[in-house]
């Protein structure tokens, strides 16, 4: 009886056919398999040795860990692999060299955990592959004197890393998607959003503070923010407390906390502080009714460049579909608002029943003025590998090949019709009054 070792849940078809040019010898360890993407879904003969694959879109290598033999297929049509060339034996001090995948980060800890967590699920799919990590400062790094909104940089935390990615000194970076601006420089793209941990801010409290609540602060009692969005809509919810401006990482943001004695409390992203292990500072979360979050906060995207279809292939397989489609229609709202950093916009979504719910709102600095509304979709989550675009068309800056195209429209749609909702009800004159004086001061 035959075993079978199967990668993906792709349908097998026949693989080497009566004139196949692999060598008698190697036939009856491969029998046939399918290629998806860079998957590759084998029948293995009884008793053949386990073998490692590496997928790199239009190639294919099938290595013997044991025998140290190499197999190189080539595509024929329809998805089918064949082989080509002969089975060879090799000494193992003469296998094969890997290649090398470079991933740019930021220095922060946080940058880094979040990369280390790619790169993992990376090895795991590809353990033919070698990755190397290549960390480099931002200009958000290096400016923390100023406010984020006040830098009037739309790429602060990614335009190193892009210009590393333009001069082909690294394959590919990772990012917090809420970083990433929804119109990417020309030659880049997303390819690939990975599954969201909590989008929720949360608040960690000074040490004196703890047991307490936002609304059971002492009135006057400062809190920080580096977030426009976030100050706005608590300078409304809870108007006996301050919101003042806090820069720097995580780590400088708590320790700033712990030891200045300013601030009460400070408000951070609730995904930074799950994947920093710091669960335990958490004194509240946030919910949409008391603060809405910003757009892609709390999911990890994996910038490319464009036209790097091995890449794109690579990391096209990291893409979580509810994910894809909630930020999707989220970047979209923000980009036909003309939103950004220097003008309070928030965003929540939900996926149930077929139906994507998106809510958005505009708020004034003061948070005194606001507009919120909300539009649902009827969307088919689609499973991992269905079939998707075949000509990479970008939806605010994302390229997905494999989720179907009708289903990222209709959340592109989503985005775009509750924008044009909101600037038809007045959320331009919001917007204008805010960036207006957010610029003055």
């Amino acid at each position: 009886m035959d075993a079978e070792l199967t990668l993906n849940d792709s349908a097998q078809v026949p693989l080497c056919g009566p004139s196949c040019p692999a060598p008698a010898c190697c036939r009856p360890h491969l029998l046939w398999g399918q290629a998806d993407g860079p998957y590759l879904s084998l029948h293995l003969a009884e008793g053949s040795t386990p073998i490692a694959l590496v997928g790199m879109g239009f190639r294919a290598v099938i290595w013997s860990l044991q025998q140290q033999q190499q197999w190189v297929l080539l595509p024929l049509l329809s998805g089918l692999f064949c082989f080509s060339g002969s089975v060879r034996k090799q000494k193992e001090e003469n296998s094969p060299k890997m290649r090398v995948i470079r991933v740019g980060t930021r220095k922060s800890q946080l940058a880094r955990i979040q990369t280390d967590s790619v790169v993992a699920t990376l090895k795991a799919l590809y353990p033919g592959l070698q990755f190397e990590i290549i960390a480099m400062s931002t200009t958000g790094d290096k400016i923390l004197d100023t406010a984020l909104s006040k830098i009037g940089e739309k790429s602060l935390f990614t335009k190193e890393l892009e210009h590393a990615l333009e001069r082909n000194e690294v394959d590919l970076v990772v990012h917090s998607l809420k970083d990433l601006p929804t119109m990417l420089p020309p030659g880049f793209t997303i390819g690939a959003i990975c599954k969201r941990e909590c989008p929720y801010d949360a608040v960690v409290f000074h040490p004196k503070f703890v047991g307490k609540t936002l609304e059971t602060l002492p009135e006057k009692s400062v809190v920080g923010t580096s977030s426009l969005r976030r100050a706005a809509q608590l300078q409304r919810k809870f108007p006996h407390l301050e919101f003042k401006s806090i820069r720097g990482n995580l780590n400088t943001r708590l320790r700033k906390l712990d030891e200045l004695q300013e601030f009460s409390a400070i408000i951070l992203a609730a995904a930074g502080l799950q994947r920093m292990g710091w669960q335990n500072r958490v004194g509240q979360i946030l919910h949409p009714e008391e603060c809405m979050y910003a757009v892609g906060q709390g999911a990890l995207g994996v910038e490319v460049r464009a036209k790097d279809q091995d890449i794109l292939d690579l990391v096209g397989v990291l893409h979580d579909p509810e994910t894809l489609l909630r930020c999707i229609a989220e970047r979209a709202f923000l980009r036909h608002l003309e939103g950004g950093c220097s003008v309070p916009v928030a965003v929540h979504t939900a996926m149930k029943d077929g139906q994507l719910y998106l809510t958005g709102g505009v708020w004034s600095l003061n948070g005194a003025e606001s507009m919120q509304e909300t539009m649902q979709a009827t969307i088919h989550v689609p499973a991992q590998h269905e079939d998707g675009p075949e000509d990479d068309p970008q939806l605010v800056g994302i390229t997905a090949r494999n989720i179907p195209r009708e289903a990222q429209l209709a959340a592109e749609n989503l985005g775009i019709s509750l924008a044009t909702l909101l600037l038809n009800k007045g959320a331009k004159n919001i917007l204008d009054v805010a960036r207006q004086l957010n610029d003055a001061h």
